[in-house]
């Protein structure tokens, strides 16, 4: 039967010898021959046909085909790296990136036509890496574990849907094949700290080391460990015993590469303890003509973030105590600040965070107890209404005790009672360190 001509943009229809409708329809040119690219739909009835070829025009339109014919997800991947992602990227998220893409997506992925990769196929890519994804970097070396863990699955799927979000927003594809995956969960990890009763030993034992100034630092603030080691004699104030962080140090294919924090607002500057200042001092007085605070021993440079997470662990090797990360030092300031009434937005505006929310829900642990001291409070100062009452001159009653209209916190007012005691919230592990020591 003869083809059913239609308007120009609306193809063509057409009954094939099986008793199907079929429609046909141009959807671009192809890049490199520059010849139309022909497509068709199939139906059982003319009216059916008529509906899809609508519907598969529509959709072709929305569709730059003669680019989407062109790039794999590989090559796509590649020039979307180069002029949407790095330029945005900091120096050790770019690392990270490259590795995703380098040593995972474009070898399992990289080869499939942009407009040809699934859902599915997407789908059974992260399980595999979570079987097996890891990769054996050295042949002496038996991997304990050959899948990758959740967040690195997670991470290289915010790379991969970022990426095919953008193909979408260039007419590349219709739809992103990857927002239908089901990711690992993500489990939650234990916090851990160094307990009140290890700080003392903790820091004896970075005083033998002849690191005291460093590691009593990072107790008292919280800092990134990029964050106190680019630190230099400039950042700091004596005077106004403040200390201001603007850049970070990390490792990044063999280098120190000093960037900007890791958040904007992680660009600060914290109140520091008079001890602290102390310490700095006498840590410049050792490398007066170097810049940077905290000097490594064996370099006489900037302090290299892998060698000081190392003394970290020999440090509570020697002491006796169970491991925890350099980063948990960081929980630790955090835990104790809260624990000895330092407000939430004053320690998350010292942590860097971008909110005290993100702050309130990290630290839920911590603030339970918080929690249980406001309930215990003010359940007291209601009870103080309950007691007894006395009879004073002509009939009237009053309570046997004074009535507070607010907790009391006379017991704190020294100690936490006025903002700058609020912004100087490193003074505290002052006195745990006494404590403890």
């Amino acid at each position: 039967m003869a083809k059913k001509k239609r308007a120009n943009g609306e193809g063509s229809l057409r009954k094939r010898k099986d008793g199907r409708w079929e429609g046909r329809y141009t959807a671009g040119n192809d890049p490199t021959t520059g010849k139309p690219i022909h497509k068709s739909v199939l139906a059982k009835t003319q009216s059916e046909a008529k509906e899809k070829l609508k519907q598969a025009i529509a959709e072709a339109e929305k569709l730059d085909m003669s680019c989407a014919k062109s790039y794999t997800l590989g090559a796509w991947i590649k020039l979307w790296y180069e002029v949407y992602a790095e330029p945005r990227l900091r120096e050790k998220t770019k690392d990270y990136y490259l590795n995703y893409i380098d040593n995972h997506i474009i070898p399992e992925l990289g080869n499939t036509p942009l407009e040809k990769l699934t859902t599915i196929q997407i789908q059974k890519f992260y399980n595999d890496l979570q079987k097996s994804g890891r990769i054996q970097r050295y042949t002496h070396i038996k991997l304990k574990d050959k899948g990758l863990s959740t967040r690195v699955v997670r991470g290289i799927h915010t790379l991969l849907n970022n990426c095919l979000e953008q193909a979408v927003a260039e007419r590349l594809l219709l739809t992103n094949p990857a927002k239908g995956c089901r990711l690992p969960k993500l489990e939650k990890r234990e916090m851990k700290i160094l307990p009140e009763d290890k700080i003392g030993p903790y820091l004896a034992e970075a005083e033998r080391r002849g690191l005291l100034a460093a590691f009593y630092l990072e107790l008292t603030t919280g800092l990134r460990r990029g964050e106190l080691l680019a630190l230099l004699w400039t950042d700091l104030d004596v005077e106004n015993m403040t200390t201001s962080v603007s850049k970070q140090v990390n490792r990044i294919n063999g280098e120190l590469v000093v960037s900007q924090p890791k958040t904007p607002n992680s660009v600060r500057k914290l109140a520091i303890p008079q001890r602290a200042v102390e310490l700095l001092a006498e840590e410049h007085a050792k490398h007066p003509h170097s810049p940077y605070l905290f000097v490594s021993p064996k370099t006489g440079t900037m302090f290299d973030p892998d060698s000081f997470r190392h003394t970290h662990e020999k440090i509570l090797k020697a002491i006796g105590a169970e491991h925890i990360r350099f980063h948990d030092l960081r929980h630790t300031f955090a835990t104790l600040s809260l624990k000895y009434g330092v407000d939430v937005k004053t320690l998350s505006g010292a942590l860097g965070h971008y909110d005290a929310g993100f702050t309130l829900s990290t630290y839920t642990h911590a603030t339970e107890g918080m929690k249980r001291s406001a309930a215990d409070t003010i359940g007291s100062v209601i009870s103080q209404t309950m007691q007894p009452t006395k009879i004073v001159g002509e009939g009237r009653m009053m309570p046997s005790a004074p009535l507070r209209c607010f907790p009391d916190l006379s017991a704190f007012g020294s100690r936490f009672g006025s903002s700058e005691k609020h912004q100087n919230a490193a003074s505290l592990f002052e006195d745990i360190n006494r404590k403890s020591s």
